[in-house]
């Protein structure tokens, strides 16, 4: 078998050595991940503002395929938090919630999300998203999860309301609070209380009660599928929605239809770029699971075929009536913590889900809203994390200043507008840190061959030689920097007859860095001061000498740094050389 067929098809490699042990432990945990993902995945459309079925389609196709094209063994894929919101916010500019027109849009924005993450993927560009700084995600993903909490709010409480930024959806909530049902707040508030308590405390009840170690594992698991059963029994013993209690109502009971995304070069234009920030956001999250869980167990994941693989997914929803999903960290985690061995625990999933689609939708019609709305809110409470500011504070005002930024904008203006500045604080950032480069006169340390900061270290020095260790790449944002810095100090009253310029930390040179060194080069040698290069790595080597640079060097290139104080220190500075 060609192996470039087998690297973009990895259900080829761990599907030949699949075995009985790995079916059973797959099984397992396909029907604890199933349990937990009905309720979930119907809270997940509501929260995309579509219908409850959606969310199940969206979990069964997107499945299978991220089994075939996946490279990880436990991540699973379907509907998450952030990704709805994302979803709601860029689908409700376009399309009126409720309408057909809205659920073209969803299909439309899976399509293509799945198509830009194909095309990355087969450009092998997966390190593109190495370009968002994890502290700028970190605070995007905690201003979301406030945003998914408090859009809930309105379902738990039984009013209407609206808005994509904070103070629009607190504005919504205190016009309408004359309007809240007490019934469905007793509801929503007891779900969410419940299921709070099942996350932490119901495991411990369960085994103090004697019950065995996985048995209260999966009895956790389901806690979110025991509040819909008795929120659901109440309703529909008690008559409660009668009483205004908001319920789903009726899901279709059947699999997913084939579906087709609006093409019309007006609605694939208003959604590009919603796609494209989604896109990059649900990898980022993906990648960033499934990379800890293999890790785990010693195994390793090829992120451009992840890329491939959830643009596979994407596209599954695309055509069969869902919207766009990644890989979610809850349902993930618990899949590995199940004992899935292959991406096949997804595809017994997908299964699971299929035939709840089919023979199952008629027992939530009774399902309050308000307890798919606690669902949501518990399960966004662990992408909160407000620490993510005092850490930054305490490690990085830059940082701190992109996070807070980012959580700002995600609040007040909205995601679309966070998410779009996060990415680009996260440039930002790189380039503001990487513009102002360290660079460290050194001195030798006595006694040894090393060189170290002058201002850190008891070193030796000389007043006319000059080494300054640059620890960074040299490019167009920092090849000035280094210029102003040097001729500071050259230019400093100092008879200074050599200048080292040492690049052990230096991995590359661009045209404008190097069009830097050969000013500095020109302005020291018509100041008599030679420049000289110690340590410089193959690669920049390599560059250096396809131009004219070296040739014009008002100085030499030493292979190592010591190599360069001995040819140019004087021994009366550093007895130690009158004896080498």
């Amino acid at each position: 078998m060609p192996p470039r067929l087998r690297s973009y098809l990895p259900i080829l490699d761990w599907g030949a050595r699949y075995d009985h042990a790995a079916l059973s432990n797959d099984l397992i945990a396909a029907v604890i991940v199933t349990i937990m993902l009905i309720p979930q995945s119907l809270a997940y459309a509501l929260l995309a503002g579509l219908p409850p079925e959606a969310g199940l389609y969206a979990s069964i196709a997107p499945i299978v395929l991220y089994a075939i094209f996946g490279t990880s063994r436990a991540l699973a894929v379907g509907p998450v938090a952030v990704v709805s919101l994302l979803t709601a916010s860029a689908i409700g500019q376009v399309a009126e919630q409720g309408t057909a027109g809205y659920a073209v849009a969803a299909l439309t924005l899976a399509f293509l999300s799945g198509g830009f993450l194909v095309l990355l993927g087969v450009l092998r560009l997966g390190f593109l998203a190495n370009f968002l700084s994890h502290p700028v995600i970190a605070g995007f993903i905690t201003a979301s999860g406030i945003l998914i909490a408090t859009s809930q709010l309105r379902h738990i409480l039984g009013v209407d309301g609206s808005g994509h930024t904070l103070p629009e959806m607190l504005h919504g909530l205190w016009s309408h609070l004359g309007q809240i049902n007490v019934i469905t707040g007793l509801i929503g508030l007891a779900a969410t209380a419940f299921l709070y308590w099942a996350r932490k405390g119901l495991k411990p009840a369960l085994r103090r009660a004697g019950l065995g170690a996985r048995a209260a594992d999966v009895a956790t698991k389901a806690g979110p599928v025991a509040a819909v059963v008795l929120t659901t029994l109440a309703v529909w013993v008690l008559d409660l929605d009668a009483l205004g209690v908001r319920i789903v109502g009726a899901v279709p009971q059947s699999l997913p239809p084939l579906t087709l995304p609006g093409l019309t070069p007006d609605l694939l234009a208003q959604l590009l770029l919603p796609a494209i920030l989604i896109s990059v956001i649900g990898f980022v999250e993906s990648v960033s699971v499934a990379q800890t869980l293999a890790a785990k167990k010693r195994q390793r994941i090829d992120p451009d075929q992840e890329l491939i693989g959830l643009g596979a997914a994407n596209l599954g929803a695309a055509f069969t009536g869902g919207f766009p999903v990644t890989g979610g960290f809850s349902r993930s985690v618990v899949n590995f913590d199940a004992g899935a061995e292959t991406p096949a625990a997804g595809a017994f999933t997908a299964a699971g889900l299929a035939i709840a689609a089919v023979a199952l939708t008629p027992l939530v019609y009774y399902l309050p809203n308000a307890t798919l709305a606690a669902t949501i809110i518990v399960a966004v409470l662990s992408l909160v994390d407000v620490t993510i500011l005092q850490k930054t504070w305490a490690y990085s005002r830059a940082d701190f200043t992109a996070v807070a930024a980012t959580m700002a904008l995600t609040l007040l203006a909205g995601v679309e507008v966070g998410v779009g500045a996060g990415v680009g604080l996260s440039i930002l950032l790189h380039l503001f840190k990487t513009s102002r480069p360290h660079v460290a006169e050194v001195g030798r340390v006595p006694g040894t061959e090393h060189f170290r900061n002058i201002h850190r270290h008891e070193v030796i020095t000389q007043d006319d030689l000059v080494t300054l260790r640059v620890d960074e790449s040299l490019y167009f944002a920092n090849a000035r920097f280094l210029e102003d810095l040097l001729q500071a100090r050259v230019s400093d009253g100092c008879d200074v007859r050599n200048v080292v310029l040492m690049f052990s930390a230096v991995n590359a040179v661009d045209y404008s860095a190097l069009e830097s060194l050969e000013a500095i080069n020109s302005r020291l040698s018509d100041m008599g001061v030679g420049l000289h290069l110690s340590e410089v790595k193959g690669p920049v080597m390599d560059r250096l000498r396809a131009t004219h640079f070296l040739d014009h060097l008002n100085g030499k290139v030493f292979l190592s740094q010591f190599h360069a104080w001995q040819a140019l220190a004087r021994p009366e500075t550093d007895p130690a050389l009158a004896t080498q």
